[in-house]
This record gives structure tokens, sequence and C-alpha cells, in this order.
């Protein structure tokens, strides 16, 4: 992607279509750095202009992939942010911390596991003794492995995919709402898999169209708080989910193709998305799903 975001640019070529490079392998839940080809976050083109000044939020899965594009698009639009991630992935997550920090916000990092509901209150007092408050909550950090036969899902992967995917939105959004003033947002995140579930993604699928219908439910019931809730529903988007399980290593080569647009999506092209929802611009946007697909039908 060449200039920045607001660069007119073909996007059926502006990134490269997947093929055998993409075919690759790191253990759950995978490091950014060691991708090849590495995702594109928006870490050298995105440019801000100044949507979010002054605004405190909070990011899970910060570290990588959407999140990690969603955390630097919110500090270069002047928002200051706590980063939700995996221990294990203090690596990616130092490199974001910086970008923050170089775009002159504040970044309080929180490494936890979103499984845990005491974790998830942790994050909101963070935002609320570290930023002085909290008013944009992005629910990004998901789950997905990728399962052949039903006989060989097990309780415990099925249970720790709602737990990341379903339970952590609910614990983060209860915790939350309680410290949002009117005018806050939050954004959670669906997928493409919501409406074309794939058949090895059972359990992942399941959870994200109950993200769709948690979203819708929840925005009628804040909204006259004067919060608004909304979700994101990425397509494929090359990301580290993607090659520690998220999908076969025989379908990686081929990752994204099967979209209108011929390739898979990069992070920092969903990033504008979550940046919409939590600005002002989208005031009269209340429980939508915004699908960023590469032009996949959706309902």
């Amino acid at each position: 992607m060449s200039k920045d975001q607001y660069t007119m640019q073909d996007p059926t070529t502006m990134y490269t279509k997947a093929g055998p490079e993409f075919q690759q392998f790191q253990n759950p839940p995978g490091l950014e750095e060691e991708m090849i080809p590495k995702p594109d976050a928006g870490e050298e083109t995105y440019r801000g202009t100044g949507r979010l000044m002054g605004r405190k939020a909070i990011v899970t899965g910060a570290d990588s992939g959407i999140g990690r594009a969603v955390a630097i698009a919110f500090a270069r639009e002047g928002a200051h942010v706590v980063l939700s991630y995996m221990p294990e992935e203090e690596e990616d997550a130092k490199e974001v911390v910086k970008l923050i920090e170089e775009a002159g916000r504040k970044a309080v990092a929180v490494p936890g596991d979103v499984k845990d509901e005491e974790y998830c209150e942790s994050l909101v007092q963070a935002a609320v003794d570290q930023l002085g408050g909290l008013d944009i909550l992005a629910n990004v950090a998901g789950m997905q492995q990728f399962v052949e036969d039903i006989s060989e899902l097990t309780t415990e992967q099925f249970d720790a995919t709602f737990k990341t995917n379903v339970y952590s939105l609910f614990w983060l959004c209860k915790a939350a709402i309680k410290h949002m003033p009117p005018g806050s947002s939050i954004i959670n995140t669906s997928s493409i898999q919501a409406y074309s579930p794939a058949p090895i993604l059972l359990d992942y699928a399941t959870t994200k169209s109950a993200i769709n219908t948690f979203t819708k439910a929840l925005a009628q019931q804040v909204a006259p708080k004067g919060i608004r809730v909304n979700a994101v529903a990425p397509g494929p988007v090359w990301t580290p989910l993607q090659i520690s399980g998220g999908q076969p290593q025989s379908k990686l080569k081929q990752f994204g193709m099967n979209t209108p647009l011929g390739r898979p999506g990069q992070p920092a092209e969903m990033a504008p998305a979550y940046v919409f929802l939590a600005s002002q611009e989208s005031s009269y946007v209340i429980g939508e799903t915004l699908n960023a697909n590469g032009g996949k039908p959706t309902p």
C-alpha cells in the first residue's frame, strides 16, 4: 500500500495475492513479527486526521492483526489506548506501544487472558485509573482453531472459543458501560463466518453469529444512554490467527482468493471501519454490522 489510506488505488492490486509462501505454521497465538509476508497494520501508512482527539480507548488483541491496526489508528487519530494481549505476545505488543507513544499518545499495556472475568474488569479499571476514563471499547481479540469433524471438537476448545469470543464481550461491556459517558462507542468484531460459515470452523462461526446478535441487542439497550454499539465483520484477513491453527496449511496458499477482489485483506484495511464507528461521524449508526470482506455478499 503506497502513501496512506487517502491515496486512490486499485483495490485488486493494493496487496499481494496468496501463494505458496503463505503456507506456514506457528503455535498459537502466533507472532506477527515472524510471519511471511508480514501483515500490514498501517505502521507505515495510516495517517490520522484528529478524529479521536483526546479519546480514551481499550483495544483487545492489540499486539497483532486487526487489533494492532486499530490501536495504531486510534492513537494516530488522537486517542490514548489501553492494550490487551496475551503475555506470550509481548514482543509484538512492545512495537505497538512504541508506535502509540511516537504518535504522542499514552499507551497502557495490560497483558492477560480475556477468558478471565477478573482480567476483563482490570482492563476497564486500568483505563479509568491511568487514562482518566473510558469512551471507546474495541473488542477485537478472538480464538479460531479449525477442526475437521465435530467428533474431534472437544468441549474444552468449544468452551475456550466461547469464553474468548463471546464471554469477554459480555464481561468487558458490562464493566465498561458503568464508566462510559454519552458519546461513547463500543465496537465488536464479527466475521464473514457469521453469514457463510466454514464447516471446519463450527465453534468459531457460531460465536461470530452470536456477536452480531449480542451487538444488536446491547445497542438498543444502551442507546438511550448515548452509548453506541456496532460491529465490524471482516472477511479473510492476513493475521497470526490464520497461521496458528485458524486454517489448514493446505488452504493458506489460496487464502482470500475466493473473494471478488481475489486476495486476502490486510489489518490496515480494517482499521478505518473501527475509526469510523468510534468517531462522532457515525453518531446515527447504532446496532450495525459493517462488513469489510472484499466483496462477499452478506444479508
